[in-house]
């Protein structure tokens, strides 16, 4: 079977440096010890202890970073110049995945979500692809809700770290 996606792209633009965006990010989304972190999920003996290591590991956006990926470091080796600055984050909250995966399994294939920061000629952009439309596809109006309402939590962090 074959779906057809729509993405629809949310990108935000600062004036401010990328490394204070960057900044701006890592202050309120979490950056557990991912080895610590499932090691403390495995060791989990009911949903309540998963629920509580989740929570530790959430920073004050309701987020937490899975893993980054410093796209631009390649080129800059390559070019041996300073710039381009980009950097995608994958970040999320398990909680929130496991709503939506309850409802369509194919959410797992877009949770947790990428962040983009990219340095541009005109602003450090950020830039997201929002999850509602992953999932309109499968007519679901409860995986939906959870994805628009983690749409506008992404968004706001997005408006938020571009001040």
């Amino acid at each position: 079977m074959t779906r057809q996606i729509s993405v629809e792209r949310v990108s935000v633009t600062s004036s401010k440096p990328f490394e204070t965006v960057v900044a701006a990010l890592e202050a309120v989304v979490g950056r557990p010890n991912m080895a610590e972190f499932r090691k403390e999920i495995a060791s989990a003996t009911s949903f309540g202890e998963v629920q509580q290591t989740i929570q530790r590991a959430l920073g004050t956006s309701g987020f937490m970073e899975f893993i980054r990926f410093d796209l631009g470091s390649i080129i800059r080796r390559e070019s041996g110049r300073q710039r381009p600055k980009v950097l995608r984050l994958i970040i999320g909250n398990p909680l929130v995945m496991k709503e939506m995966v309850k409802h369509v399994a194919d959410a797992g294939s877009y949770a947790p979500v990428t962040v983009l920061i990219d340095e541009r000629w005109d602003g450090v952009h950020l830039s997201y692809d929002k999850m509602a439309g992953f999932l309109e596809c499968y007519d679901n109006p409860d995986a939906l809700k959870v994805a628009r309402e983690l749409d506008s939590k992404v968004e706001a962090l997005l408006i938020e770290a571009a001040g």
